[in-house]
């Protein structure tokens, strides 16, 4: 990956002169971000930690940068016809409320399974949606029919020069705050925001690691960058980064300039996503925290190191939210069923129940089985969920259990 020094950058579509003009067009329209030092993530990781908080943009992402700094460069003709995108994401919201608040009529087409919210969100941004197809493909091919059908203006979420120099203003900020960086961690899905950042670090005056971060789910960059043919499939939580196919423009841009790209675990994510709203307090979706989980499960990796990460989106499902949270609590031992053998006898839930108690363990919830278990007809499953204080007062109530003479196993999440 990237070997070669800042003069091969003119030789790309994006140079530093796009990106700075990019932020002088754009910079009164936007929020600019804080980039703040986060001291507990540091101790944690062993890297000096600076987040930047692209949640707090209006939309809740860093993708209204390169919608706005397209929308501010089409002539007036094209602006009149108006513009298209196809996206059921952060780039529909983005595109649909800078054109409306600009004055450009805005179409999202989108595939007929999106979330009724993020319809609602985006026409809420004075967007017309069109539902087309069930995968983004078919979503897509419908938009650029449209475009010529309607003589619309096409905006690309990811691969476009005006969209990447957009997105790099990120840098421009994060550098200007923090000078000392010395490694950006930032999530790539289509690659837009990685091509923009890494065109204003190449040309600072000390030398940044640049380092690339995907869901192990789907690895496409990665593959595209290192040849090799891993499956881009599944349920992921960073949803806003899987992308199975990168932009042309964009690889050609990551090739040139990345360091590394790393991939991170589901379980990464989760955490990451937790430990930003208990540590930050700060609600981050599941791309947006994929920076900070490669610093969390590459841990080493960035020793000493000052690091900058992009929380580039906060547009999180809260039903999601709120699963992952509990999810959190179970691993650190929180949270926890515990299945517990009894004898079928009067008295036998209460004896159980008295053992919690000595332990200062709550109960929470409790599932009483009779019927539907393996055991013989006079043998009795509970399953309790209860509530400690971490992982070591669980383990004390689990042997206080067992001393008691009961059989007891913890039903293990995912």
């Amino acid at each position: 990956m990237a070997t070669h020094a800042i003069d091969t950058a003119p030789a790309l579509p994006v140079t530093l002169a796009d990106v700075q003009a990019a932020h002088a067009r754009i910079a009164d329209q936007i929020v600019r971000t804080p980039t703040l030092i986060s001291r507990t993530l540091s101790e944690m990781t062993g890297a000096t930690v600076y987040l930047k908080f692209e949640n707090l943009q209006f939309t809740a992402a860093y993708k209204e940068r390169g919608a706005l700094n397209t929308l501010l460069l089409l002539s007036d003709e094209a602006k009149a016809k108006g513009v298209i995108a196809a996206s059921a994401g952060n780039h529909a919201q983005g595109l649909a409320y800078h054109a409306n608040r600009l004055g450009v009529p805005s179409t999202i087409v989108m595939p007929t399974n999106t979330p009724t919210v993020k319809v609602m969100q985006t026409e809420g941004h004075g967007a017309t949606v069109v539902l087309h197809g069930t995968t983004f493909d078919a979503a897509y091919a419908h938009a650029r029919q449209l475009e010529s059908e309607r003589g619309l203006t096409f905006v690309h979420p990811f691969d476009d020069p005006r969209v990447i120099a957009g997105q790099g203003t990120v840098a421009i900020e994060m550098l200007a705050d923090i000078p000392g960086i010395d490694a950006l961690i930032v999530p790539i899905g289509g690659g837009g925001l990685i091509s923009g950042m890494a065109t204003v670090a190449r040309a600072a005056d000390h030398p940044i690691e640049i380092v690339g971060v995907e869901a192990e789910l789907f690895p496409s960059m990665f593959n595209r960058i290192n040849g090799t043919d891993m499956p881009c499939a599944g349920d992921t939580l960073a949803e806003g980064i899987a992308v199975k196919e990168p932009g042309g423009i964009t690889s050609k841009m990551v090739a040139e300039l990345v360091d590394d790209i790393l991939l991170v675990s589901e379980r990464s994510l989760e955490e990451a996503v937790s430990l930003l709203l208990q540590i930050e307090k700060t609600v981050v979706e599941g791309a947006g925290a994929a920076g900070l989980a490669a610093l969390i499960q590459h841990k080493g990796r960035f020793t000493g190191k000052t690091v900058g990460v992009v929380l580039c989106g906060g547009n999180i499902d809260t039903r999601l939210l709120a699963n992952v949270l509990l999810r959190d609590l179970a691993r650190s031992g929180r949270l926890a069923r515990l299945r517990i053998r009894l004898q079928d006898q009067p008295g036998a839930l209460f004896n159980v129940a008295r053992i919690f108690d000595e332990q200062r363990v709550n109960i929470i919830e409790v599932y009483h089985q009779r019927v539907f278990t393996t055991l013989p007809a006079k043998g009795l499953i509970t399953d309790i969920e209860c509530e400690a204080r971490d992982r070591t007062h669980l383990d004390r109530l689990i042997v206080a259990l067992r001393d008691g003479g009961y059989e007891v196993s913890t039903v293990e999440l995912a």
